[in-house]
């Protein structure tokens, strides 16, 4: 992060005011709102909220059962399907997956509160550390996942739950990747995240080995060697270039590390802020900085996405958040060049047009937005400086690695799943569902 100057500053805000900006964003239901809110579902045979869920969790199943105060069942139909049911219910994309689906959701309803009910039923089997699951008697087989991310701990704990044994490298001082240290604080607050690992570890047979990179400190063909299987759910570890005039600028950031460093600051008062931000990118991560930045007490903060409101990755909803706390987003604009001396002062946009043939073209006309920090928020890719040449002999395809439809790499014994591999679009439940199938194909391998 970039230090402190007269117009990057800590403490614009007082830390009750920053505390209360950063309160939960989805307060939870109470038990009368839960009740009404399930009475609204229709309990669908052919659900296609279920269908529309990537993990396939029996959604009019839950709600059901919340229907006839049986939380613990109905957060172990949740949880057999996506052990993460916690933080999904928190920070998954429902309104463009199983609510988007729901058969209430018209012009005249709103869908079903499937998320709310979802946190409803789980949050108190995190707190009471309830066990839902037991593990298998032992296969004598042990399995090496190679991060602690939610790929890497759904496919720990299936597999722990199926006899096996698990050592888990991830590269972080603390398990939960993304949801640990790449989620905006206001979605997952209270240590959720590290509340989810611990009742994920409970289950006995996972053994989480912290501060242990791939291509350093272990590498893939001692780990195919040593282990019966491996899971790779490295994630992507380096952040895309934007590829313009002084990007080396002092105040030019990736956004995936300040949301790291706001999620670990004890005190969030201390971090430093720019009075005028600009943020490049259209994802979740975009909308996420650009957001927590004016909680932080940022004057004025921009989005600036080379395409349209409808192309944008960041739902409706994320948009909506975004403008409503402050932010302005500049649709049909992308960067052209940086504009300071040692530190960045400035960035010059350029407008964009869609053709007929679907293809984005300059218009030429072009503009300057002042900023003191300008966040890289467009996509990550895989760290080839750190890897090196460890995943050499898998297959890649548009820089990352190919799978089968059982996660399986094209190197006998390794599987993969989450960011890293084709398909996997950011989202913790596509990575849950990633390394659930991974493990339930392990299992079937090291049994055969």
């Amino acid at each position: 992060m970039a230090k402190q100057q007269p117009n990057i500053q800590s403490g614009r805000l007082d830390k009750a005011e920053i505390d209360g900006n950063f309160a939960d964003l989805h307060p939870p239901l109470s038990r009368s709102e839960a009740l009404i809110a399930a009475d609204r579902c229709y309990f669908c045979y052919d659900a296609p909220c279920t269908t529309a869920c990537p993990t396939g969790i029996d959604i009019p199943g839950f709600i059901q059962k919340i229907r006839s105060d049986n939380l613990r069942g109905s957060a172990h139909t949740i949880l057999r399907e996506n052990i993460m049911g916690g933080m999904c219910a928190r920070v998954c994309p429902t309104e463009d997956l199983c609510e988007e689906a729901c058969v209430r959701y018209t012009h005249e309803e709103k869908p079903v509160d499937i998320g709310l009910l979802q946190r409803f039923a789980t949050d108190p089997i995190f707190e009471q550390g309830t066990a839902l699951f037991a593990r298998n008697d032992s296969s004598g087989k042990t399995v090496a996942v190679v991060g602690g991310g939610p790929a890497g701990l759904s496919c720990a704990h299936r597999l722990s739950v199926l006899g096996h044994d698990v050592v888990v490298f991830n590269k972080d001082s603390k398990p939960g990747g993304l949801n640990e240290y790449g989620i905006a604080a206001y979605k997952t607050v209270d240590d959720f995240a590290q509340k989810e690992v611990d009742y994920i570890l409970s289950i006995g047979g996972i053994d989480v080995r912290n501060n242990m990179v791939l291509g350093a400190d272990i590498n893939l063909t001692d780990l195919r060697d040593e282990y019966d299987a491996v899971f790779l759910g490295v994630g992507l570890g380096s952040v895309n270039e934007l590829g313009i005039e002084n990007e080396t600028l002092s105040g030019v950031e990736n956004a995936i590390d300040y949301i790291a460093d706001l999620r670990q600051a004890d005190d969030k008062s201390e971090l430093p802020v720019g009075e005028r931000v600009v943020v490049i990118g259209g994802g979740m991560t975009a909308i996420d900085i650009a957001v927590q930045s004016k909680r932080l007490g940022a004057g004025r903060v921009d989005i600036v996405y080379r395409r349209g409101r409808m192309q944008m990755g960041a739902s409706d909803f994320e948009q909506e958040l975004a403008q409503t706390s402050g932010v302005t987003i500049h649709y049909w604009v992308q960067p052209v060049r940086l504009h300071g001396d040692k530190t960045v002062s400035g960035i010059e946009l350029q407008k964009t047009t869609l053709g007929d043939d679907g293809k984005l073209s300059a218009s030429g006309a072009t503009f300057i937005l002042d900023a003191d920090i300008v966040f890289k928020a467009i996509g990550q890719k895989l760290d080839d400086n750190k890897l090196g040449k460890e995943l050499d002999g898998l297959a890649f395809e548009r820089g990352k690695i190919v799978v089968d439809e059982s996660q399986a790499t094209s190197l006998e014994n390794v599987w993969a799943g989450g960011d890293c591999v084709v398909g996997g679009d950011d989202l913790t439940v596509s990575a849950v569902q990633h390394g659930k199938i991974a493990a339930i194909a392990i299992d079937r391998t090291l049994r055969s």
